[in-house]
């Protein structure tokens, strides 16, 4: 049986993807009391990573929706922190987002907006949270973006 949040993830045309698996010596998530803390998820696409450097190769535009790929990870880590029952979740806490950007660039906020915008689209009032959005030299593997997170659940 599919839950609320996971309806209205169908409704916008999102299914989510198993969780991915660390790539180095870390766990995906931990959860503590009624927070789960949520490792970095890079940008990817149907198993391709989304690479480049915002303000070089890549626009605003383009590192806003690797930023939205953050986000649906971050909802599958979610998921699997929450025994698959993802109506658990009470409130996304907080988001910090690293962009991979030239020197110059300053629009990060409107690259992360790509992961904050599609939490409160997915989420409604309790995808608001708080956030950080910073550039990057470079990240890992050349991804354009990577989003950790902090949820609130039952």
């Amino acid at each position: 049986m599919t839950g609320k949040i996971e309806s209205r993830l169908a409704e916008l045309g999102i299914t989510l993807p198993d969780a991915p698996a660390p790539a180095a010596n870390y766990v995906p998530y931990v959860v503590s009391g009624n927070h789960v803390y949520v490792s970095g998820q890079i940008s990817n696409q149907d198993g391709t990573l989304i690479t480049g450097r915002v303000g070089d190769t890549l626009s605003t535009e383009e590192g806003a929706a690797a930023a939205k790929t953050c986000a649906i990870a971050l909802l599958a880590q979610l998921k699997a922190a929450c025994d698959g029952d993802l109506d658990r979740l009470t409130r996304v806490v907080k988001l910090v987002g690293f962009v991979n950007s030239t020197a110059d660039f300053t629009d990060q906020p409107k690259v992360i907006n790509g992961a904050s915008d599609f939490m409160v689209e997915a989420l409604g009032d309790i995808g608001r949270h708080a956030r950080s959005a910073v550039s990057a030299a470079s990240l890992p593997l050349g991804v354009a973006v990577e989003i950790e997170a902090i949820f609130e659940i039952r």
